[in-house]
């Protein structure tokens, strides 16, 4: 930390982001401590401050505060249902964060959803700092440096840094795996009979067991591709043996098999049903949840959730293409293209489905640009633009916004959206006099300013996207003790996590047998379903009062909703 004082920082801040970078360079641990700032100035911005989000999400959190209110760590819940999608170590790893929140404050940290968003903001800090020990084994340091920054810019990872989910930790798992194989895979012959420790192979299939505990088997798919891959064109896989699998597969198994074994003991068999048959079989011949799409989605989506790095992609495609034969290019490309190719098959997409795939894109583009091998293509280079119009687009939505939804502050945003606009500007317009390694840079803190103003500013000023919280804000308020809380027509996880667990989700008439001989009761009624709720209402004698209303989106289901709130006054 000595030179933090030195007066070596101010001269690298006087000469720029490249001089930044030069400073990074130096050595691994100024890097890593320069892109843990960097990531925590990227992911933090909006972290506390936007809502729970439907519906994975608020389903996550909801799941592990039952977990940790009911001292039941093997079954996994939702309500009264069981939740046997995905496997049980999201839910430990954000039960120990509510503990460890419990434990330092008196707050009541249940309903805070930040404090369930902790593993997700590590795993993709993480990942970044992982994206730059991999670049390690391919490249110099500055283009390790690259790289990292390249993901930690990106949109895709900065959403999944924000949300309660399994994705940035899955990321992790898979970028320690990886990067144990490229080191390996890439160790000079000289250097292997040195390297007889057993440290990195503990690292793989402890972070091997990692993943299958946070999804299942789909972290073989990252893992197990690349070694076919390369098996079959190198025609050997001796390498493998230096992962120590005979030391390996029992920690491995040591770690994954407790669980499992516990909950097929207590599920019976409907946990592989649920979890293999319902959900991973079932995404791969049809589209669940709608969210089927054809062969070339994940191209297509790529250039907006890589932004800003994703414009560089085309002008580096042909230098990988000439490359694909070397060795670092060669296990960059066993990474990234099988397993890509299979994401394009199979009929379920989402856009966090390849995200363990960008941090190979990434080192190739740093590559890339490294050996001033991009394309100089004018039609390629004119695609730097977007740096510039993806802020100028978001500085018109803001205004949009400010002038057709009233009560929304626009103005906090600006100073963000404009220097962003001054950057993006920079990094496009600068692009044929300084290069692609400065505009980059530029272009990545374009995009840090973005988030900054998207969900430190805009988001939580959206109230109308959160009906959960303006729901759980006016049962607060009530003047009465322990109130309760029935939805018809509005049945998102994030009303339960907000509202609490016993909160009933049931038809018009259901609410109104619930508001029925207590009057802290509340039921929130769909506006289509209002005239059934009163029907009900007056058949059973109830005498009730309209408390609010809301008008906004539900971002579950993707459409407007109206919400009327009715309190209950007790029977006629």
């Amino acid at each position: 930390m000595s030179d933090f004082v030195s007066g070596r920082p101010g001269e690298a801040w006087r000469r720029g982001l490249s001089g930044i970078l030069d400073y990074a360079a130096e050595s691994n641990r100024r890097a890593i401590w320069i892109l843990l700032a960097f990531a925590l100035i990227a992911f933090l911005p909006g972290y506390s401050k936007v809502p729970p989000i439907d519906r994975d999400e608020a389903r996550f959190a909801q799941a592990t505060k039952q977990m940790v209110a009911s001292g039941e760590y093997v079954d996994i819940r939702f309500q009264n249902e069981v939740r046997y999608q995905k496997p049980v170590g999201i839910y430990w790893l954000q039960a120990a964060a509510l503990k460890i929140a419990d434990a330092v404050t008196t707050r009541d940290m249940q309903t805070r959803i930040y404090v369930y968003r902790i593993p997700s903001l590590i795993g993709a800090v993480g990942a970044v700092i992982a994206t730059f020990w991999i670049a390690l084994a391919f490249a110099n340091r500055r283009v390790a440096i690259l790289a990292a920054v390249m993901m930690a810019s990106s949109i895709l990872l900065g959403v999944e840094a924000r949300l309660a989910k399994t994705d940035a930790m899955l990321l992790l798992t898979v970028l320690l795996c990886i990067g144990v194989l490229a080191h390996t895979y890439l160790e000079p012959p000289a250097e292997r009979e040195k390297s007889a420790g057993l440290i990195w192979p503990i690292v793989f299939w402890a972070a091997l067991a990692a993943g299958v505990l946070l999804k299942g088997p789909l972290i073989l798919l990252f893992i197990g591709l690349p070694v076919v891959t390369l098996a079959i064109i190198d025609r050997s896989a001796g390498w493998l043996t230096r992962l120590r699998p005979l030391i390996g597969l029992p920690i491995f198994l040591l770690l994954v098999l407790p669980w499992f074994i516990a909950i097929i003991g207590r599920s019976g068999g409907t946990f592989l049903s649920d979890s293999v048959g319902r959900d991973l079989l079932a995404k791969v011949v049809s589209g669940q949840e709608s969210h089927g799409a054809p062969p070339g989605y994940y191209v297509v989506l790529f250039f907006i959730t890589f932004w800003p790095a994703s414009i560089l992609a085309g002008m580096a495609t042909p230098w990988v293409w000439r490359e694909k034969w070397e060795t670092p290019v060669k296990f960059l490309l066993a990474w990234l293209v099988p397993a890509w190719i299979v994401f394009e098959l199979v009929i379920t997409k989402l856009p966090h489905y390849v995200l363990p795939l960008y941090p190979a894109i990434a080192i190739l583009l740093a590559m890339a640009i490294d050996q001033q091998a991009l394309s100089r293509q004018k039609w390629m280079e004119y695609g730097t633009f977007w740096w510039f119009a993806i802020p100028v687009l978001f500085f018109v939505g803001s205004l949009v916004l400010l002038l057709r939804y009233e009560g929304y502050p626009g103005w906090p945003a600006w100073p963000f959206l404009g220097a962003a606009m001054v950057f993006g500007f920079r990094a496009w317009w600068l692009y044929f006099v300084d290069g692609p390694e400065r505009s980059m840079l530029r272009a990545a803190v374009t995009s840090v300013l973005l988030a900054i103003a998207v969900y430190w500013s805009v988001l939580p000023s959206l109230a109308m996207l959160f009906p959960s919280v303006a729901i759980a804000q006016a049962v607060r308020t009530a003047e009465c003790s322990d109130p309760k809380v029935a939805a018809a027509g509005y049945r998102e996880p994030s009303l339960v996590f907000l509202a609490g667990t016993d909160t009933l989700l049931t038809g018009a008439a259901g609410a109104a047998d619930f508001l029925q001989d207590h009057k802290c009761r509340f039921a929130v009624i769909e506006s289509s379903l209002d005239r059934t709720f009163a029907r009900r209402a007056e058949a059973i004698g109830l005498r009730y009062t309209k408390v609010s209303q809301f008008k906004g989106y539900n971002l579950g289901s993707g459409g407007r909703i109206t919400l009327t709130i009715y309190k209950s006054l007790g029977n006629l």
